[in-house]
């Protein structure tokens, strides 16, 4: 099936910052396929920053713009001929059934879409092997896309990442630690964060601690002992920390946004991950030719049984630095 006279096209992702990040490689496909096109992409205004620097979309459109609106001024906003639901939200699929939208593509696994999507794709993320940008290409299936890309055609694909144009206070080439996750991981250890920054230093790197000023405060003092380290939680807006991280030799941290972000900017990202799924690398390594997906055990019997493991704590520091 191939969907032809298109001229507006919205991929609506209202998650967080990795997750949108990973629909990259998607929007890339559509800009190529449907030049023409109006590419939207519709975001919460906390990923706003990240989408920005899609160089393949044209507009962004607000989740909460969307919220705070009257009925004729969404079906307004959301004028288009295509919508794909590559986050599915149920508020979000019935506002673009009233909207009219003519073609409107989500899971078939979600039963609201049953009855606000038009075009329905048979395909689960929770147990597939598949990672996560390739799971968002089965969406496009019903676009003409025959098959799904391998990870490292993703990867080939035209970056499509633009940096901002910002300015940080430091040199380039320092390695960046982001310890928290917000939840969306298993974190690592602080401690270990701690142990792998004071090896950095004697090996005369700067470290920069990065994370929202919420995350700092858990941090605490942690680093205060290390003149080599700089905590920068909670200084820069999300734009700037592109910025920064665009400038880092390396960056490590567990599955969360800035993570995927220095991975698609090509920059080494070491992610820290547990082996069980559906959070294992497989799933969600972050893109990008120069990134590294650890575990401390691929064959851990915890893990595999589904259960909650712990063992990613156990990821030696001297690994991660061999790594850097």
């Amino acid at each position: 099936m191939k969907i032809n006279k298109i001229s507006r096209i919205i991929v609506s992702r209202t998650d967080s910052i990795g997750d949108v990040v990973l629909t990259l490689p998607l929007c890339i496909w559509l800009k190529s396929n449907y030049p023409q096109a109006t590419l939207v992409y519709l975001c919460k205004r906390y990923t706003k920053d990240v989408v920005e620097c899609f160089e393949s979309v044209d507009e962004i459109l607000l989740l909460e713009d969307l919220e705070n609106s009257d009925h004729n001024t969404r079906n307004s906003l959301l004028q288009s001929d295509l919508i794909l639901h590559v986050f599915p939200n149920k508020m979000v699929a019935s506002w673009a059934k009233q909207a009219r939208i003519k073609y409107r593509i989500g899971t078939s696994h979600r039963l609201f879409h049953w009855l606000t999507c038009t075009i329905r794709v048979s395909f689960t993320r929770k147990n597939s092997p598949l990672h996560e940008s390739q799971l968002n290409f089965n969406l496009l299936k019903p676009l003409g896309l025959n098959t799904i890309p391998s990870l490292e055609e993703i990867n080939s694909l035209p970056n499509g990442f633009r940096v901002p144009i910002t300015n940080t206070p430091f040199n380039p080439g320092y390695v960046i630690l982001h310890p928290l996750s917000q939840g969306s991981a298993i974190d690592y250890p602080l401690n270990k964060y701690v142990a792998l920054a004071e090896i950095l230093v004697r090996r005369g790197k700067q470290v920069l601690i990065t994370g929202t000023a919420k995350e700092g405060s858990r941090i605490g003092s942690a680093f205060n002992h290390l003149s080599g380290v700089e905590n920068v939680c909670g200084q820069f807006s999300l734009s700037e920390l592109i910025t920064l991280i665009s400038n880092a030799e390396a960056l490590i941290a567990c599955s969360t946004g800035p993570l995927h972000i220095a991975g698609i900017l090509n920059v080494k990202a070491i992610g820290l991950f547990s082996a069980r799924v559906p959070i294992h690398p497989g799933r969600w390594r972050p893109l990008g030719n120069q990134s590294i997906a650890m575990v401390n055990d691929p064959y851990c019997n915890q893990c595999a049984r589904g259960e909650d493991c712990q063992c990613i704590t156990e990821i030696p520091v001297t690994k991660i630095v061999d790594a850097i």
